[in-house]
């Protein structure tokens, strides 16, 4: 019998409850988890206090748009239904708009582009040159040791 951590029995069950609803067979192929187990796990999810389900990065975006038209009273009924704080849905979207507002230091400007891809022609360019004195380097070696070794031979004689 498998074992599945904690981890994923919360993410597959979060994709079979609302507000994805996603087909059992769908999720079962997706995460290559059985048909019967995903079965018993949401069962066993819709028994808990619905406090307790864990909503998906996917889902979590979709209330946030689904509520951001609604006014308060409207927000929060769809809240009670849903089993979540407002203020849940609050955080959920200050972390949505933090991940979309990107501050313009991490992104590259087009002139430290050019200069890294200028960078890494050198370094390419000099690894190419070094490796081919390397290769010259091992076959000179090669050819003074048979030189050695014929004169040698030679000696001997």
């Amino acid at each position: 019998m498998a074992r599945y951590a904690q981890r994923l029995k919360d993410q597959a069950v979060a994709r079979l409850l609302p507000p994805e609803s996603a087909a059992v067979d769908r999720v079962a192929h997706e995460m290559g988890i059985g048909v019967a187990t995903l079965e018993r796990w949401r069962a066993e999810a819709l028994g808990a206090p619905r406090t307790e389900r864990t909503w998906t990065a996917a889902a979590r975006w979709e209330a946030v748009i689904a509520t951001a038209a609604l006014d308060e009273v409207a927000k929060s009924a769809w809240c009670r239904e849903q089993g979540l704080y407002p203020s849940d849905l609050e955080a959920w979207r200050d972390q949505a708009i933090a991940a979309l507002a990107t501050p313009a230091e991490v992104r590259a400007r087009p002139e430290e582009t050019r200069k890294d891809r200028r960078r890494i022609q050198e370094l390419e360019r000099e690894m190419r040159r070094k490796d081919k004195a390397l290769a010259e380097t091992a076959a000179l070696l090669v050819l003074s040791k048979k030189l050695s070794a014929i004169f040698r031979e030679g000696a001997d004689e």
